[in-house]
């Protein structure tokens, strides 16, 4: 049986879109009980972010990569008695999250400042696209915009001058992406101060920070040189040679980390006297003589098939890969051996595919063992079990409209 590590936690999530319920996901993933809170009728926005659709009922495939695991409660939240059984949930919650416009949630009653009192032992996090305070707060948020505003499109493309130039995308919501891998860690580091002090947290977390934060050596090179770094393809600004190379079938990224695997990719390619010749001989003396080299190498990749490059160079310990597409990588040995698609009972379709969480404890994946929920599946008998109401309280609140049990046909 894998192993639980937030067995007993429980979570109210108050988010939507990705980079929420991807945080909450991988609570739900590490043993957490997720409490998943969607507008009645509607649910979380992803739900009608198709094609594509898991075929035999009504859910995107958006919608399904980051909610598995989770219990969907259908409650409107706008109206009052939908606000008391929220607030009557939470009291028995250990972490809330909501990616709520800054002070969105103030009227519901449900904003850190109104809850941290009566409940101080919460961890509360807010995902937004700028943060709680500073000018942009008000603004909001997406992926897209913040890669380009944080600095990572000037970073992802051909440069200006070759072409196709101009700055491009990362092919997935990379800033949300990261946002909710950042909220999972801060929300565990917030458990954990819980357990030393007894007190809760307001962990505030925004697109844009996450965005600059992660530039990485690219942000470090510009702080340390004061220099822009330019787009640069598929190359790599510290490291030569480290890009893709066209060979005579395909593509193949060569990735030489060091002096000695840059010598023995020569040796392979017949060309010794290369790792000698004093322009290339370390990597700093690469990187500076990038304009000479890179066009020496793009002529021998071009000699031999990628097959086998691969071959000849895996055999020698030159790190080096194909370029797949997605049904290659679900195709490759090394992923199926993992696991990395796996499957869910599902109760529109039968079954679904899902993709692992990466996470493993002594050898087994730590996945959330039910498929992301219909809308309001859990909302009657969620309601029922935790806040003890009865059915004529429960048949109450459908008749209103304040909570609903299933997704309209």
């Amino acid at each position: 049986m894998p192993a639980q590590p937030l067995k007993g936690v429980r979570v109210l999530d108050l988010s939507r879109i990705l980079a929420g319920p991807w945080s909450t996901q991988q609570l739900a993933d590490l043993g957490a009980e997720v409490i998943k809170i969607e507008k009645p009728g509607a649910g979380d926005d992803t739900r009608s972010w198709g094609p594509p659709w898991l075929e035999g009922s009504q859910e995107s495939a958006y919608y399904l990569s980051a909610n598995r695991g989770k219990q969907s409660v259908a409650i409107d939240i706008s109206k009052p008695e939908g606000q008391a059984l929220i607030h009557q949930l939470l009291e028995d919650c250990d972490v809330l999250v909501e990616n709520f416009k800054v002070g969105g949630l103030k009227k519901y009653g449900l904003d850190y400042a109104s809850l941290k009192d009566k409940k101080p032992d919460l961890i509360y996090c807010s995902i937004t696209g700028f943060g709680q305070d500073g000018p942009y707060a008000h603004r909001a948020g997406y992926d897209f915009m913040i890669q380009g505003m944080g600095g990572l499109m000037s970073l992802t493309g051909l440069p200006d001058s070759e072409p196709g130039g101009g700055p491009v995308k990362v092919g997935v919501a990379f800033v949300d992406v990261f946002t909710g891998l950042y909220a999972c860690n801060a929300i565990l580091a917030a458990l954990f101060q819980r357990q030393q002090t007894g007190e809760g947290t307001h962990i505030d977390l925004s697109l844009l920070d996450v965005q600059v934060g992660v530039l990485a050596n690219q942000g470090l090179n510009y702080l340390t040189s004061g220099k822009v770094p330019q787009r640069l393809g598929n190359a790599h600004p510290n490291i030569v040679p480290y890009q893709a190379f066209a060979t005579t079938d395909g593509y193949i990224i060569l990735a030489v980390g060091n002096d000695g695997q840059f010598q023995r990719f020569c040796k392979v390619a017949g060309q010794e006297a290369l790792a000698t010749d004093a322009r290339f001989t370390s990597n700093q003396l690469r990187v500076a003589n990038r304009e000479v080299l890179i066009p020496l190498l793009n002529k021998l990749l071009l000699e031999r098939t990628t097959q086998d490059w691969l071959g000849d160079l895996e055999a020698v310990g030159v790190p080096c890969g194909p370029i797949n597409n997605l049904e290659q990588v679900f195709a490759d040995q090394q992923v199926q051996h993992r696991n990395l698609a796996f499957e869910l009972p599902h109760p529109q379709a039968g079954k679904v595919s899902l993709v692992s969480n990466p996470v493993r404890f002594d050898g087994k994946a730590l996945n959330a063992k039910t498929a992301p929920p219909l809308l309001g599946e859990h909302t009657l008998q969620l309601l029922k079990d935790k806040l003890k109401l009865s059915e004529e309280q429960l048949q109450a609140l459908v008749d209103k409209g304040i909570i609903a049990d299933k997704k309209p046909s």
